[in-house]
């Protein structure tokens, strides 16, 4: 079976460096940095508003290694979340009253603590959400996933960047859209995404090559009709997600000398009304480590929470936490350009 390429990090390559990341990015020239965006927009410094999403990146290990990842994940990748830090999370929780907590990777399931997580969020009355890439379901190891998340209510965000074979398979490896359709069938036969049972069953979306999603409501419609019609397979949302300029992606801009020109049009695309719902102003992430960021990508980038807010989960402060001020760099033009893009999907 053909595979994409090893992660960065193993074939030592510039861009595993986070640092190298964000120096490539300002190295090029661009019409207006994100503060002055954000200044424009009436709102700079970016704060929080109500923390409501707890997510935690239980690791960087993953069964895929997809062109377009910002985590740089893949089978050879080592960095699990230890439970300890999962302890740790579970405290902070408990404090709180944060309804949600988004469980991604990573394959979040790989971790060996992952389904004492899930059952110890669901004892504190906690919706879960689970990142999946589908393929994960398909492996023995964790093939009976799909009862046990149908057992804890567990909310499923699947990952699948076209519901054509051709573009997925592009984008992902030989195959991987054949295991992902028997892996929604799976999904299916349980009651996930028939709009009845209450086990929420969610797609997401990412562009495969440099260019913005189409509009999410009508990308939603046209999935819904082609899974049903092709594969009988019903789901209950579709999120659309723009690739951001970093990690693997930001390797294949530079590579296919889309660079430059996929830079500029996130900046012109830069939406004040995309600005004000971007997911760091409601969600903490948690790194597997347990260092606490903005949002995903400023993990990728190794860009923690400000100096004076808690940078560790161990010393969680909510007050603190929900007066910080939120740290950006141009990367963060792909969440606010056009529709916008965040963890839930477009913002506006």
């Amino acid at each position: 079976m053909a595979t994409t390429p090893p992660s960065l990090l193993s074939r030592r390559a510039p861009l595993a460096s986070p640092a190298a990341q964000l120096e490539t990015l300002h190295q090029l020239k661009i019409p207006r940095e994100f503060d002055a965006a954000l200044q424009e927009a009436g709102l700079h410094p970016l704060r929080p508003t109500r923390l409501e999403i707890f997510q935690i990146n239980v690791g960087k290990m993953c069964n895929q290694t997809c062109r377009h990842c910002h985590v740089d994940a893949g089978p050879d990748r080592r960095e699990v979340m230890s439970r300890e830090t999962m302890e740790q999370c579970l405290a902070a929780l408990a404090k709180t009253a944060i309804p949600t907590v988004d469980l991604t990777g990573g394959a979040p399931e790989m971790n060996p603590h992952f389904r004492w997580l899930v059952e110890e969020l669901r004892k504190l009355g906690r919706h879960v959400m689970d990142r999946c890439n589908l393929t994960i379901l398909e492996t023995a190891p964790h093939a009976d996933l799909p009862e046990f998340f149908a057992r804890h209510r567990v909310e499923v965000v699947c990952s699948l960047p076209h519901y054509r074979a051709l573009n997925t398979d592009k984008q992902r490896g030989e195959g991987v859209y054949e295991r992902s359709i028997r892996a929604l069938k799976k999904l299916n036969a349980l009651g996930y995404g028939d709009g009845k049972s209450g086990l929420r069953l969610v797609l997401v979306t990412n562009p495969v090559g440099a260019f913005l999603p189409a509009g999410q409501a009508s990308l939603e419609a046209e999935w819904k009709r082609e899974l049903l019609k092709n594969h009988g397979i019903r789901f209950d949302a579709l999120f659309t997600l723009t690739n951001m300029p970093i990690s693997r992606f930001l390797e294949w801009l530079e590579q296919s000398g889309n660079l430059a020109a996929y830079l500029e049009r996130l900046v012109v695309a830069f939406n004040p009304a995309a600005a004000h719902g971007v997911m760091c102003r409601n969600t903490l992430s948690v790194g597997w480590d347990g260092q606490l960021y903005d949002c995903d990508f400023n993990q990728m980038l190794d860009l923690p929470v400000e100096a004076g807010a808690p940078r560790h989960i161990r010393d969680f402060d909510l007050a603190k936490l929900e007066a910080r001020s939120i740290v950006t760099d141009r990367h963060c033009f792909g969440c606010t350009a056009g529709a916008g893009s965040s963890c839930g999907g477009a913002t506006t």
